[in-house]
């Protein structure tokens, strides 16, 4: 089984991702965690160089490409073997997260990114989705760390981000599950779990 968490900067992925991680092992799974991009000693080296502030222009199709790099090494490196060997599989981001910042807010053509994607992942992708959804102006005021390259864009861009993970979402047949992002911490988790419970009902013919 293969999840995975997104949504723009200061949802609360992080924790949430770690609760239902144990949720997860409370239940029976043996669970597996990693980020994209990282995950991988390639991945991580990537990682750096898209998310630290330096002075190397990174042109958005190559910024495209560059994370691309990076979730093909994690499919192959980490995915690929939990998931082959029965193990849940929980990702923090994955294609979904490149088809709305360099698509639906970087202007590229997000179909031609999906398409990309599925070679780069060799067509893995999650079973659900669970996208953390809040008012990015609420999301922004949570984060009490100095912002990346990619959140130093301003609201404006991250807005374009909600609205394109919103409309992902709202095309998914389902398998992009929204979550209110802005209740506390325990509810979120309850919703969360509320839905990957009828989730794995459904998958089990329950």
């Amino acid at each position: 089984m293969f999840f995975s968490f997104d949504g723009t900067d200061g949802v609360g992925k992080s924790t949430q991702i770690e609760l239902f991680k144990h949720w997860l092992m409370d239940n029976g799974h043996e669970v597996v965690l990693c980020r994209d991009p990282g995950s991988s000693l390639l991945g991580e080296r990537l990682r750096d160089l898209l998310l630290d502030k330096h002075d190397i222009n990174i042109a958005r199709r190559s910024e495209m490409f560059l994370y691309m790099t990076a979730r093909t090494q994690l499919v192959e490196e980490v995915i690929k073997p939990a998931l082959a060997s029965g193990k849940t599989v929980i990702c923090d981001r994955y294609l979904l997260a490149n088809i709305v910042y360099q698509g639906h807010a970087g202007g590229l053509d997000s179909e031609v990114i999906r398409q990309v994607g599925a070679v780069a992942t060799d067509g893995i992708s999650p079973d659900l989705t669970i996208l953390l959804d809040m008012d990015v102006t609420s999301a922004r005021g949570r984060m009490d760390r100095e912002l990346d390259r990619i959140e130093s864009q301003g609201l404006e861009y991250m807005e374009l981000v909600r609205q394109g993970f919103l409309s992902e979402a709202a095309h998914s047949s389902g398998s992009i599950k929204v979550v209110d992002a802005s209740h506390d911490i325990a509810t979120i988790h309850k919703n969360i779990v509320s839905l990957a419970s009828a989730f794995l009902e459904k998958q089990r013919g329950v």
